[in-house]
């Protein structure tokens, strides 16, 4: 049972080459390829990180969604310990992967590096926005908001973090979908009370 006292304070939902925060749309290229729509996400929300393009098409992915999520949600009066990131997907890093061993059929070396670990889309977020509390990143058949907000919850009753982004990340050949979720033990933003029913309607 989740105890009261926990928000959702922000949403960001990317699907279909578009993007919400809190329910309202903030972006859209539905004729761009992926790489064109993330970069689109890129010049759009932050064109001041040049290490994003070095990333894989996942973590571009979730690393785009959460600076939409933390627009206008500063998260400097947290210590970085007291911030956490626990995400989810299907495919893991699989995408990338196949891409590197198309590479190196015909070629002695790799011409890609690669991402072998989901936890590097963690990785990119912590180390863009400096948090350093408790991060986990789930394999699981879909998205199973219950679990995964629920867990994420669960550091915050017992103050382990005192903020979470948490949520799903996937991103398979033309395929792609990421639902974030900030939560806190304080309001502000959308200031949502928490459940597992909210966080799926806003999935939804």
């Amino acid at each position: 049972m989740i105890k009261t006292g926990i928000y959702i304070n922000a949403s960001c939902i990317i699907r279909h080459h578009s993007a919400e925060k809190n329910g309202q749309p903030v972006y859209e290229a539905r004729h761009a390829d992926l790489p064109d729509f993330l970069r689109g996400l890129y010049d759009r929300f932050s064109g001041q990180y040049p290490k994003f393009h070095k990333m894989d098409l996942l973590s571009k992915l979730g690393w785009a969604a959460t600076e939409i999520l933390l627009q206008d949600m500063p998260m400097d009066m947290y210590a970085p310990e007291d911030t956490g990131v626990i995400l989810a997907n299907a495919s893991s890093s699989l995408d990338t992967d196949e891409k590197y061993f198309e590479t190196v059929h015909d070629i002695a070396s790799p011409a890609l590096f690669v991402y072998t670990l989901p936890n590097i889309v963690i990785g990119e977020i912590s180390i863009r926005h400096k948090f350093k509390g408790e991060n986990a990143f789930f394999v699981q058949e879909r998205f199973d908001t219950a679990f995964i907000t629920g867990y994420a919850a669960q550091l915050l009753e017992s103050g382990a973090v005192k903020a979470v982004v948490c949520g799903w990340v996937e991103q398979y050949h033309a395929g792609h979908e990421a639902a974030f979720y900030l939560l806190e033990t304080t309001p502000r933003g959308m200031a949502l009370p928490y459940s597992a029913e909210t966080a799926e309607k806003l999935y939804r």
